[in-house]
Formats: C-alpha cells, sequence, structure tokens
C-alpha cells in the first residue's frame, strides 16, 4: 500500500479524539500536547498519540494509542514501575483484578483493585518540559535552529511508599490442622480409579493417595459470616498433576472457583467460570498457603505465600453470592471433583491446615517512613506521537536505603502476530523504544541493554501454546544499578523514549525515528565538515588549518596516530594547544584530538575491569582511581586549551567489573551504572561547552555528535573504483535508523589498514576523478567523512575541485541536512540514489543519481515526492539549470527523465516554483 493510501485509510480508523489534520512528518506544527484530567483519568495528548492513566485505587495507564491510525498498543494493565529496595521489590502504581490479559474493558474498569504492597498515588503536576542536559549550539554548524528543549509538556505522578504490613486479621470460625481424628464436618469424596485412593492415608488426616490426574477431597459447609479461608498444601511426591494438584475450590451454587498448585509446572492455577488463569512460581520442597479473600464487591482475591515472604496476589475473580460450601484436596479442574484420567502410579500430597477467619477489622495504612517516596516523569512533545518516562527515587527516610533494581516502565502490549508454536522470526509491536543507557554498538538496534521485550507470564490466555509471545515491554537495566541514596539523597533512572509508528512501511518507520533524533538530541543535526589530520605538531596543525579555511571546512581534529596527547599534564603543552585552538577559531575552524579509552589498559592493570572478559580485550574500569582520574584529564585539557570537538576512541561499552576494590564503585552490581555514569557525565559536560562529540558508540541522547555510519574499515584498503560504490551502499544502509548528519564515513587520502597505492588518493592532484566522486557522494548525501591524511589539497586544481562541493554542501545545506528518502541501494548494475526531503524550505527536496556504468543511462525514472510536501507540480532545475516544471501524479511522484555521464552523477534542486 502506498503511503497516501495508507494514510487516507488509517484517517478513518481512528475512533477516538482529535483526528489528524495533516500528516505530521510533513507539517507537524497544528499538533500541540496537552495535558487534562477528566474525572478518575488523567490524559496526555497531542492529537497524534494519547496515554490515558487511571488515578484511583491507584494509578495505572490503561490506555496508550495511536491517534493516526487508530490502534490501542496495550493488552492488559501493568504497573507504572518497579522498584527494588534493599532486596525487596515493590509495585509502583498499577491495579489488580482484570480477568484475563488480552484486552482492557472500559465497562470493567471500576472493578479494578489497588494492590496494599504497592507504591500509592497521591497527586500530580505539570510544566513545560525542561532541558535534561545543557547544549551550547554550534549554529555555524546547523541548518535550522531547533529548540532545547523541546516544547510539550511535562508530567509528574506522585508516590508514597505502601503502608506497614498489618497483622490484623479476622477471628477464626473454625480451623483444622489434623493431627487427629478427621472432624465430622467434613465429607470425603475419593476417586473410585483405586481402591488406595484416600484423603487419609495410613491414619494420617490430610495426606491423600490418588492417582494424579484424579480427585480426592474433603467438603465441608462454609461457615456463617466467614470472609476467608487459608489452606497449607504441598505436592509431597506428586510431580505430573497439573490441575489436579491440592488447593481449595468454594462453591455458592452459581459459580464455583478453584485455587491449585500445579506440581508439574509449578505454578499457581485460579479456575473460575471465566477461565483459567496460570501466575507465579512456587518452590515444590516447601508448602504453600493458598488464601482466597472475599472483598466484599463480589469478588474473589487468590493469593499464596510460601516460607517467610508475605502472600501475594495471584487472581482476582468474580464471585457474586457468598459461597455455601468448601473443598479441599485434589479438587480437580474447576473444583468439580471429576477424575481426568486413570493413568499413573499412586502419588501423595498433603492437606495440613485449614482455617476460616471473619471479617477483619478495618486497618488505616500509614506509609512506611523506612522507604523512599518516588516520583514518576512522563513528557509528551509537540509535533510527534513520542513520549518519555523516568523516575526519580527520594530518600526522607533516616538511614541509607540501596536501590537493587529498577523497572522505569512496563508495558503489556498487544501482540501484532499469534502464532501457535514458535515462529523463526515474529513481528515486533508498532512501537519504537530506546533509552539514554546505550552503549556496545553502533546501531540503536543493538545498542539497547536496558530494552527488553520478553514473554509475559502472566497471559495464559494467549494462542502461543508454549506462551513464549514477545508482548511485555520493560525497560530496566539488565544489571544493578545498586545504588545507595542517602537521607535527604535522590536517585534518577534512565530515561525511556516510547515512539508510536503508524505504519508498517520501513522508510515511514524510520522517517519517524528520525524525527525523533532531532527532537530529543537535536546537536546531532550540528554537520561540520571535518579533516582527520594525521600529524599534531604546531605547524603542520596550522597549515592544516589554513587549508580547511580555504576551501570551507569546519573542524580538524588530529587523529589517531598523529602524536596527539589528551593526557599530557604539562602546562606548556596544553598552552600550545590553546594558541592553536584560538588561531583556528580566528578562521572558523574548530580544533580537537583523539583520545583511546577502550582496548587499552590502564597504568596499573588492577585499575581495568575484573571478571568477565571486556567487550574489547581490555577495558579501564572507569569505577577506578585510574579512571576517575583519566576523565578529569580529559576534561581538564579540553577545557584548558579550549578545544572544539573530541574524539573517544572506543567508548565504554558496557563492560562489568567485579572488583570490590574499586573507589568508585563497590561491586559488580553497580559496576555497569557506575561507569555510564561516569562516560555519560563527561560527554554531557562537553555538550555544554559546545564541544562536539566523535564517538563510536550509541551515545547520541546523552551527547554524542556522530558515530560511525556503518563502515568496515579494511573496506578503505581496496581499489578506489570499489570503495566509491561500497561508500554509496554504506550511506544507503546507514541513514535507515541514523539522520545523515548522525553518521561519519571514511576517505583514506593517505594509506590506511594497507592497500597501498591502489587504494589512497594521494597525490590528490593525481587522482582528482575520483577524489571528486568520494566528495560526490558524501556531501550529495549530507554526510560527513573522515578526510584522513597530510593536506586536503595539494595542487590549486586540486583546491577548486574540494571547494566547488564544499560550495554545492554550503548552499543547499538545509535540504541536504533534511531527511533521505531511498530510492535505490547501489549494485554496479544500474543507477542508484536517493532523495533530500525538506517540506518546510525553501528547497522541498534535492534528488541525487549517481551511474557506476562505464556507459551513460538515459532513463525515466519514478520520483516520490510525497515527503516533500509538494501536492500539485513540482518545479526541478539539474545543476542549478533552466526550471522545469512536473505535474504530480495521484502517488504524489512524478517520472524524470535523467541523463547520467558514465561513472558520473546528476543532481536536480526540487521547489514550488
Amino acid at each position: 500500500m502506498s503511503v497516501v493510501g495508507f494514510l487516507f485509510l488509517t484517517a478513518g480508523l481512528a475512533s477516538a479524539g482529535p483526528q489528524p489534520r495533516a500528516d505530521w512528518l510533513i507539517d507537524p506544527s497544528s499538533f500541540t500536547a496537552t495535558v487534562s484530567q477528566d474525572a478518575n483519568k488523567l490524559t496526555l495528548d497531542n492529537g497524534l498519540a494519547r496515554r490515558v492513566i487511571l488515578l484511583s485505587p491507584n494509578a495505572a495507564t490503561i490506555d496508550l494509542q495511536d491517534l493516526v491510525n487508530g490502534e490501542h498498543l496495550l493488552r492488559a494493565i501493568a504497573p507504572e514501575a518497579r522498584l527494588t529496595i534493599d532486596g525487596t521489590e515493590y509495585a509502583v502504581g498499577g491495579l489488580a483484578g482484570e480477568r484475563v490479559a488480552n484486552f482492557i474493558r472500559a465497562d470493567s474498569l471500576n472493578a479494578l483493585r489497588d494492590n496494599p504492597d504497592s507504591y500509592h498515588f497521591t497527586r500530580w503536576t505539570q510544566g513545560p518540559i525542561e532541558a535534561r542536559m545543557a547544549w551550547k549550539k554550534r549554529p555555524e554548524w546547523l541548518s535550522r535552529d531547533l529548540p532545547w528543549p523541546p516544547p510539550g509538556k511535562h508530567v509528574v505522578l506522585y508516590f508514597s511508599p505502601p503502608g506497614k504490613s498489618s497483622t490484623a486479621q479476622g477471628p477464626v470460625l473454625f480451623e483444622d490442622k489434623f493431627t487427629g481424628k478427621l472432624d465430622a464436618g467434613w465429607i470425603v469424596h475419593a476417586s473410585r480409579s483405586s481402591p488406595r485412593a484416600s484423603f487419609t492415608n495410613e491414619g494420617k488426616a490430610g495426606e491423600i493417595m490418588a492417582l494424579p490426574d484424579t480427585a480426592v477431597y474433603a467438603q465441608r459447609q462454609w461457615s456463617k459470616n466467614a470472609a476467608s479461608v487459608e489452606v497449607l498444601v504441598d505436592a509431597g511426591d506428586d510431580e505430573t498433576s497439573n490441575s489436579w494438584g491440592p488447593g481449595l475450590a468454594l462453591s455458592n451454587g452459581k459459580q464455583t472457583v478453584s485455587f491449585v498448585i500445579r506440581p508439574n509446572s509449578r505454578q499457581y492455577e485460579v479456575d473460575s467460570d471465566d477461565g483459567e488463569i496460570l501466575h507465579g512460581r512456587f518452590d515444590r520442597a516447601k508448602p504453600c498457603r493458598l488464601r482466597a479473600v472475599l472483598d466484599g464487591h463480589g469478588n474473589l482475591i487468590c493469593e499464596s505465600a510460601q516460607g517467610e515472604a508475605g502472600f501475594a496476589r495471584i487472581a482476582v475473580v468474580p464471585f457474586s453470592d457468598a459461597p455455601t460450601r468448601l473443598r479441599i484436596g485434589k479438587v480437580g479442574k474447576h473444583g468439580k471433583g471429576a477424575d481426568a484420567s486413570a493413568d499413573g502410579t499412586l502419588v501423595r500430597c498433603h492437606v495440613s491446615q485449614v482455617t476460616l477467619r471473619g471479617e477483619a477489622p478495618p486497618v488505616v495504612a500509614v506509609p512506611r517512613a523506612d522507604l523512599p517516596a518516588v516520583e514518576i516523569h512522563y513528557e509528551i512533545y509537540d509535533g510527534i506521537p513520542l513520549f518519555s518516562k523516568w523516575m526519580v527515587v527520594k530518600n526522607g527516610s533516616a538511614k541509607t536505603v540501596r536501590v537493587d533494581a529498577f523497572t522505569s516502565d512496563e508495558l503489556r502490549l498487544a501482540e501484532p502476530e499469534s502464532a501457535v508454536n514458535v515462529p523463526p522470526v515474529s513481528e515486533k509491536p508498532n512501537i519504537w523504544v530506546e533509552t539514554d543507557y546505550a552503549f556496545g554498538d553502533m546501531s540503536p538496534l543493538y545498542a539497547q541493554p536496558a530494552v527488553h521485550l520478553v514473554s509475559d507470564p502472566a497471559y495464559p490466555t494467549q494462542v502461543a501454546y508454549p506462551q513464549n509471545t514477545p508482548c511485555l515491554l520493560k525497560c530496566k537495566p539488565p544489571i544493578g544499578p545498586s545504588h545507595d541514596v542517602a537521607p535527604g539523597g535522590e536517585f534518577e533512572t534512565f530515561r525511556a523514549f516510547e515512539l508510536l509508528l503508524d505504519s508498517t512501511e520501513r522508510e515511514r518507520r524510520t522517517l519517524a525515528q528520525r524525527r525523533m533524533y532531532r527532537i530529543i538530541a537535536p546537536w546531532t543535526a550540528e554537520n561540520p565538515l571535518i579533516f582527520h589530520k594525521t600529524g599534531s605538531d604546531p605547524k603542520t596543525i596550522r597549515d592544516a588549518i589554513e587549508q580547511c579555511h580555504e576551501v570551507g571546512f569546519e573542524m580538524v581534529i588530529m587523529t589517531f596516530g598523529s602524536g596527539f596527547n589528551i593526557e599530557s599534564k604539562d602546562p606548556k603543552y596544553i598552552a600550545t594547544y590553546k594558541q592553536l585552538s584560538a588561531e583556528a577559531k580566528a578562521k572558523g575552524v574548530a580544533l580537537g584530538g583523539y583520545s583511546l579509552l577502550a582496548s587499552r589498559s590502564a597504568a596499573d592493570p588492577k585499575d581495568n575491569t575484573q571478571g568477565s572478559p571486556a567487550m574489547y580485550g581490555v577495558m579501564p574500569c572507569l569505577g577506578s582511581n585510574w579512571g576517575h582520574e583519566y576523565l578529569a584529564q580529559v576534561k581538564n585539557f579540553c577545557k584548558e586549551a579550549d578545544l572544539g570537538v573530541f574524539e573517544n576512541d572506543g567508548s565504554y561499552p558496557g563492560d562489568l567489573c567485579a572488583s570490590h576494590d574499586h573507589p568508585f564503585h563497590h561491586g559488580l552490581e553497580d559496576s555497569q551504572w557506575v561507569q555510564w555514569r561516569a562516560i555519560t557525565d563527561l560527554y554531557k559536560w562537553c555538550r555544554s561547552q559546545g564541544i562536539y562529540l566523535n564517538i563510536p558508540d550509541w551515545y547520541f541522547l546523552s551527547g554524542g555528535s556522530k558515530c560511525g555510519m556503518g563502515y568496515r574499515e579494511t573496506n578503505w584498503s581496496l581499489p578506489r573504483a570499489d570503495q566509491e560504490l561500497i561508500e554509496r551502499q554504506n550511506i544507503f544502509d546507514g541513514t535507515w535508523n541514523k539522520t545523515a548528519s548522525m553518521g561519519w564515513m571514511f576517505v583514506p587520502l593517505s594509506q590506511y589498514h594497507g592497500g597501498g597505492a591502489a587504494a589512497t588518493i594521494e597525490p590528490l592532484n593525481a587522482h582528482r576523478d575520483h577524489y571528486e566522486a568520494r566528495l560526490a557522494n558524501l556531501l550529495g548525501a549530507g554526510v560527513q567523512a573522515c578526510y584522513r591524511g597530510p593536506r586536503l589539497y595539494d595542487t590549486d586544481a586540486t583546491k577548486a575541485l574540494v571547494k566547488k562541493w564544499v560550495t554545492f554542501y554550503k548552499t543547499h545545506r538545509q535540504v541536504l541536512d533534511g531527511d533521505i528518502i531511498h530510492l535505490r541501494r547501489a549494485s554496479g548494475l544500474d543507477w542508484d540514489g536517493w532523495l533530500h526531503v525538506n517540506p518546510q524550505g525553501t528547497e522541498k527536496g534535492l534528488l541525487m543519481v549517481y551511474n557506476p556504468l562505464s556507459t551513460e543511462i538515459r532513463q525515466t525514472i519514478h520520483v516520490p515526492l510525497y515527503y516533500t510536501g509538494l501536492t500539485g507540480t513540482a518545479v526541478l532545475r539539474e545543476e542549478d539549470g533552466k526550471a522545469v516544471s512536473y505535474t504530480l501524479g495521484r502517488d504524489y511522484g512524478i517520472e524524470l527523465p535523467v541523463v547520467i555521464p558514465p561513472a558520473g552523477r546528476t543532481w536536480f534542486v526540487i521547489g514550488d516554483k
């Protein structure tokens, strides 16, 4: 389906709220964020996306909707967050009582209940979005001004700790510990499948002997005024039964509910008229306490506990009338007392105690003073279907608490695909999620250790027989943080960003993602032209500055192998580069240098990460003395020398450290969090100073400017003609999940990784055709490369060539820095190219097409212009030549005749006049 057809169709599908007045990827100006409360619901809405949070009896997200296509992304309700303090996990918000996890019924929300062991919502506030970090803009590298902080709304929900656990219980109305003769009130039912089937085995009441899937139980009348029943059971030597495990059943003549343990799968099962619920796990080596409580509102609350742990809620099911009968033992499926089969060998299980109690006295819960308070922060942005979310823990207690673990968001997403068995590949929900806790790769697809899409153990009614459908989103660190919060202190989690996707088409989905980066990491739009200088002595740097000034390059990086040493503490050395930096600034050029962090050792190997092997062989621990001093030294050198760019090779990739002797972390559990905080604090400081950051890792949301576009370094040792084509492939592939300004490429002006004279451009004048092809590839894509070598030009002719393409880029900078529409990947068999779009600019588009052949290409090609924002006609100028007008077709495209010279290229500027 075409994009246009998709938009027309899905606009009619949206079932609630304001309908989109335009395509937000073309004109986002009409989509403004709002926050409103209607009775018991808080709504965050911008006309593109909506998040609805129920506020009572506790706060929980009950709807997450894409308003472009009307899709509701949630199928069930989860806590707003989870927090583990001093070894105990607490839900933050959330509601209980959903019968099934397939959908959320609007008319059943009033029946949902609060969990008394959860953090409880108290109030909310709103305000504008605040900058999460300082950004000193470099307008000379920006083709358009981008707002910071981004416009939108910021909402905070406040939660108090759960109340103290109450020991108050209702009066005991009946109790049987089965220590003697079976009480006369019990009526025993024993399966006829075996003559040895019995509720009293060898004189021991409550010891059940039976075949696995058969029913043996004792029944009695429900005690008048009883409000709960608690049964102590164990699986004994039964390793086969599931629904015929020991437990209890209640019946009122209209309904029957069974609550049993499943010895084989080690799960709890609640079976009612609404279906079967499987939840949790138990240790079959320990007895289980099963408790069923009538809540006075027509529901039966089923809870379980083992050992010293408190009761955990398993399920809440409707139960309208008071019970009349109680069954205990192997009550059978749905408590009906029927056998499934008479197969197997005899097994034993036990019912050790039964207690019926009256209604417990009312208890006023007082929040625990030994637990911290919690804030959940939400942001919704103008002009994009995007939310962000994070948690702040504030310790108002009198003692230090440890945040062992957290889940900052948990979404029980509707599965986009239902497979009965295990599919080799599964569709993902229509949401893109990433966090600023990102490292370990140069692609966002693989650099997100805190984003987990997993199976939902509380979803037994899914189609997948193994119950392994990935439909539960959890934003949590893979380990830790194990962070201590002192009295009066606070702890802030990472931030999760959740982008709702309105299409399954790749270009549109990734366009949305690229738009997101311009909003939440606008510094990535800075796109200076970079010269990687292979020397660092003052004379060669002055030569590099002058060459950059002459041709319009904007940055000099003293590259790897240049001899530059950012770890030097020599005041004279630092002063030298301060002077060179000042001279560069005077000519409109930023100066900076390279440092290696990962894949090198600290001065003392004890300061390296200990335990698991490092990703790159060896890694200094940033929680050690060496790591602490290294980061401080980089910061000091950049500040004192007034550098404008820092290139950190092998940034912290997520390595763990098991040392207990490093002063800035206490062990394995907090090592990843401490090191991530340390490196991102440096990057955020750099961004506040206007220092550009070349980092081969996914640190964009923490200040990074560029990482690798995506290439294999040794490819730049191939013959020059091969490099030209591979370069265009790399750009095409690398600009799906990145904007053009977020990735660097590489041009080996001098030899790099080998290849000799056939691979390099030096001497530059001798290979001007190839040099031009590389400049046209890169600047025609709006992509900057590491032009690595001793010089940018060697003759006036070479200088003119470089200046020609720099002028081309700067003349059309705004559209070239816009989004890329992927037309055809380079194959070597026919033309290839891409289309830049900029619907809010004067130049609405710029088409680049390339010819890899040794013969001329004459073709009429289809150019899709939908994302240029043009609707009736398009005016094209080939290489700034004569204007030609074209009428757009129904799919907003044109048929364009092109002539592309052999091994050459051509380009067209597209506008409305």
